[in-house]
């Protein structure tokens, strides 16, 4: 409908003889309030200036020259200048026909056709199980590959990881620890090392299957290799519990790497910023001369150790991403990149890239509460708040819904007690209600009428007349749009708020509409309807990982 009002707007300017009417860019927002119609535009207004005409007289003229056939019942003026749309009961009742016939596919676009994507998320590091914090960016991840999915992207998802340097040294290190107390030795365990049960587990895996053999070897190689593999092996199990697999991984540590030219994918991206005179040696360190950009401070590529700083294998890792030719890029990272990735940013300007294909989506922390009390967290001392005890307790759907449903770039107190709830206190039962009170509808209407859902009766929704029905249909017509608004902002959330608004007005209408007991043509059409809305809520939760179960 936006694409319908934007053409035949611009044909009413091009009838005005207003300048370039056909590439005007018009916009199309939905009234807050419903009295002002189901469209509006502000278009009279933007040409005052230019037609030195008062905008109501300007929207007038637009309507008295507008031609939009049977999609609209009424037009008229609101305000300084608003022109307001009122859908036909026959346009709404048609597009409810196409959600039946277009089914999971109903809400989905082809921007993206054609395109490429890779989503990076999760991306951590071998050193022990997934926290509750890190299960918040793997699903906010996850959601946006699936939106780009649902937009036609080709999407790959992608994690990055690195297995060198002093973290994976010290996990083999706290590993052998523990094997040699297995060997009946005497240890004095680090504080510094990795204290978690799972490490525990690791050494014993080591000793039931080599026995007291390596208690001499001090070499960390192999208990390094062993940790890694049993932990990733761990990582994957936990994310695939939750619905999330990857497509590829990518080693950090091929980064480091020299390549037939004796240089490392870093030390070129040192040596191509140096060439454009962002690079300096001082200290003992090689820095990124950002002042150049109005920072305060120029920013450590390399230290004066030595080992780079995060930024940049960064920016030699979204080099790889642009060479391996994605149309758009999407790194979901924590709130503890919010000053890093800026920079990574900017050294891709310098080289030459476009760096309006890649996008960021900053989660913030997540903190749990049991009984209202907060559960403490760290990996090192072994008491973290482990993503797969959380879905031990709660499940995989309450997990997935209860990390999206607060706006990424708010911090998340995920609430234990509410995500076990079976009421609809609980936001993910409530919708998950909704589609199971549909099926069970569907059901007793099969039992106690011959009801078989036939595209040859679409035509029957015709007979939706009643405001409960109407508001229910126009809501379910927005999915598109809710969707189309949710990847631009890589924001699931919105796409919660709105199956919501599907779930309240379906609720609404279940309770002032009969259904089963009424007349033949009546009943059937009210039952299309709620046929449309349980497919509405399917496609969101496919988008949204969560199940769509048929009794509850």
């Amino acid at each position: 409908m936006r694409d319908i009002l934007v053409e035949a707007l611009r044909m009413a300017l091009s009838e005005l003889s207003v300048e370039n009417a056909e590439a005007r860019e018009i916009q199309i927002e939905k009234p807050a309030d419903e009295k002002f119609g189901d469209a509006s535009t502000n278009v009279a207004m933007t040409l005052a200036r230019e037609l030195r005409k008062n905008p109501r007289q300007i929207a007038a003229d637009i309507i008295s020259n507008l031609s939009l056939g049977e999609s609209v019942d009424k037009i008229d003026v609101a305000g300084a200048g608003f022109i307001n749309f009122y859908f036909s009961k026959k346009y709404i009742t048609g597009a409810v026909k196409e959600i039946l016939t277009e089914g999971e596919d109903f809400g989905r676009s082809e921007v993206g056709k054609g395109k490429t994507a890779i989503v990076e998320y999760v991306s951590a590091n071998p050193t022990g199980p997934l926290t509750v914090g890190r299960g918040r960016g793997g699903v906010l991840g996850d959601c946006i590959a699936n939106m780009l999915e649902a937009q036609g992207y080709d999407v790959t998802r992608e994690y990055y990881f690195n297995n060198a340097g002093r973290q994976m040294r010290i996990l083999a290190g706290s590993v052998r620890f523990r094997y040699l107390e297995l060997c009946g030795e005497q240890v004095d365990f680090p504080e510094d090392h990795y204290q978690g049960g799972y490490i525990g587990d690791i050494a014993q895996k080591i000793y039931d299957e080599k026995g007291t053999s390596l208690a001499g070897e001090e070499d960390l190689s192999f208990f390094k290799e062993f940790a890694e593999a049993e932990i990733f092996e761990s990582i994957k199990n936990t994310l695939g519990r939750l619905g999330i697999k990857h497509d590829s991984f990518f080693n950090e540590n091929t980064l480091y790497e020299k390549g037939e030219n004796g240089k490392s994918r870093n030390d070129e991206v040192v040596e191509r910023l140096a060439e454009k005179g962002y690079i300096k040696h001082e200290d003992g360190a090689t820095w990124f001369l950002t002042t150049k950009f109005g920072l305060e401070k120029d920013k450590v590529l390399v230290k004066s150790t030595g080992e780079p700083s995060y930024r940049l294998p960064d920016i030699a890792y979204h080099i790889t991403k642009f060479e391996r030719d994605f149309s758009l890029m999407v790194n979901v990272f924590g709130a503890d990149h919010i000053d890093e990735y800026p920079d990574v940013l900017r050294a891709l300007e310098v080289l030459g890239y476009e760096k309006e294909r890649v996008q960021v989506a900053i989660n913030q922390f997540v903190t749990t509460t049991v009984n209202g009390e907060v559960v403490k967290m760290s990996t090192r001392k072994g008491n973290a708040d482990l993503l797969d005890d959380l879905i031990d307790d709660v499940g995989a759907d309450a997990t997935r819904f209860f990390f999206i449903i607060r706006n990424k770039e708010s911090h998340l107190n995920f609430d234990v007690d509410l995500a076990k709830k079976q009421s609809t206190d609980n936001p993910v039962f409530y919708l998950q209600y909704a589609h199971a009170r549909i099926c069970s509808l569907i059901r007793v209407a099969g039992e106690e009428t011959d009801f078989e859902p036939s595209a040859s009766e679409y035509d029957l929704l015709d007979a939706l007349t009643a405001n409960e029905e109407l508001q229910l249909a126009k809501i379910l017509l927005e999915y598109g749009t809710a969707l189309e608004v949710c990847v631009n902002a890589l924001e699931p959330q919105k796409l919660i708020g709105y199956m919501n608004r599907v779930a309240e007005a379906f609720h609404k209408f279940y309770q002032e509409c009969r259904i089963v007991s009424e007349e033949e043509s009546v009943r059937k059409s009210r039952l299309y309807l709620c046929l449309a809305t349980r497919q509405v809520l399917q496609n969101g939760f496919k988008v949204l990982g969560i199940s769509a179960p048929e009794k509850m």
